[in-house]
């Protein structure tokens, strides 16, 4: 199977950068737990215009990360698993899979009460914890294993993108929307027009940005739209697409990521954090995570293999597919994100983030044993 080198470096700066994002997480705890939480909580919430430092991370930086998803996912497209329909249909059934069990098992705990919003937490993997994971398994990894998780984690935070733009939003300004969306309009036309610039787009992307803030849409999603509106060409090194991949990959797996770490990750242990297997909106958050992504991933691209509507990489069997299910499990980032959208009660959004990261690592422990198990690694 020919992998192209955007590719590799994609996995390659997930890899490191998943590793980035467990140290920085652990500071972050460690910190919010000593002498120091006040000052440490303090920085974060320090006012820079209109938005918190916060603030700025999670509706500014993170419109990068979803800019790379999206043209990454734009690169699967074209040139990946997903370009062709067969193999596509392996990891988009098992990331729909993933993102439908998890939200029934939140569901049936949770429908009816005042956390049912939270029904979206457990929908997401984490692409950089999760590769990150991967790696420590060794060379000894089959690249279509490799590919699948991508492609299923990439579609998966497409889901979560779609999930956050339809649930998520409370209130909608259709003026600001309608000039956000004319924009975007008129980027798909200087595509159509063969405009290769990059300069145009961004430029264009920053305006679109501001008025999607103002929409009520979260502003994240400017990042997918803004993917899919650079020119793609033929995916060579030259192509405008390719050049700002590989540009993002870096900045947003060694800067951005980590600093949503840093300032989302203030779990702190004594303010009813450790209660979470006493409240519904937790045990939804870990079940889904822990038993529905594995087994909604799993059982949907069995149902489908066994159909004959898709197919199994030949170097690929069931316990490889199950092993990367359960690092589908890996929340954190996405879940996280979405926490904060979905709950405003500080104590809720505490033990969601303890129970995300509980589950992520109790999810990246089951997946690593059972593939270095099937593996057969030493």
């Amino acid at each position: 199977m020919k992998v192209t080198k955007l590719f590799k470096d994609f996995f390659e700066s997930e890899r490191a950068g998943g590793f980035i994002l467990i140290a920085c997480t652990l500071i972050s705890i460690y910190i919010s737990n000593s002498v120091f939480q006040t000052e440490y909580l303090g920085f974060w919430e320090q006012k820079l215009g209109s938005h918190s430092i916060t603030g700025w991370i999670n509706d500014g930086l993170m419109t990068f990360l979803f800019l790379l998803v999206g043209l990454e996912l734009e690169r699967e497209i074209y040139l990946g698993e997903l370009s062709n329909l067969k193999n596509a249909l392996l990891p988009i059934s098992g990331a729909l899979g993933g993102m439908i069990f998890p939200a029934i098992i939140y569901g049936i705990f949770n429908w009816g009460t005042t956390t049912q919003s939270g029904i979206g937490i457990p929908m997401a993997t984490d692409i950089a914890f999760a590769l990150g994971i991967l790696s420590l398994l060794g060379n000894r990894v089959p690249t279509s294993l490799k590919i699948f998780l991508t492609a299923l984690a990439v579609i998966d935070d497409l889901g979560a993108i779609i999930v956050i733009a339809i649930f998520y939003t409370k209130t909608l300004v259709f003026t600001d929307l309608s000039i956000a969306l004319s924009i975007f309009a008129l980027l798909l036309m200087l595509n159509r027009l063969k405009v290769r610039n990059l300069i145009p787009y961004l430029i264009g992307g920053i305006f679109m940005w501001y008025f999607m803030l103002h929409s009520g849409v979260h502003a994240t999603i400017t990042g997918v739209l803004l993917a899919f509106s650079i020119p793609f060409g033929n995916g060579n090194e030259k192509s405008s697409s390719y050049i700002l991949q590989h540009f993002l990959h870096r900045p947003v797996a060694f800067i951005i990521l980590p600093l949503f770490a840093l300032a989302n990750t203030a779990i702190m242990f004594k303010s009813g954090g450790w209660n979470i297997f006493g409240e519904l909106h937790s045990i939804g958050i870990f079940l889904g995570l822990v038993v529905g992504k594995p087994l909604g991933i799993t059982l949907v691209s069995f149902i489908l293999v066994v159909l004959g509507i898709c197919k199994l990489p030949n170097d690929l069997n069931w316990k490889h597919i199950l092993g990367a299910g359960f690092l589908g499990g890996i929340g954190f980032t996405i879940s996280i994100f979405v926490t904060l959208l979905a709950f405003e009660n500080e104590v809720f959004i505490n033990q969601s983030k303890l129970t995300v990261l509980f589950a992520s690592i109790i999810s990246a422990l089951i997946g690593l044993v059972w593939l270095h198990k099937s593996l057969n690694l030493k």
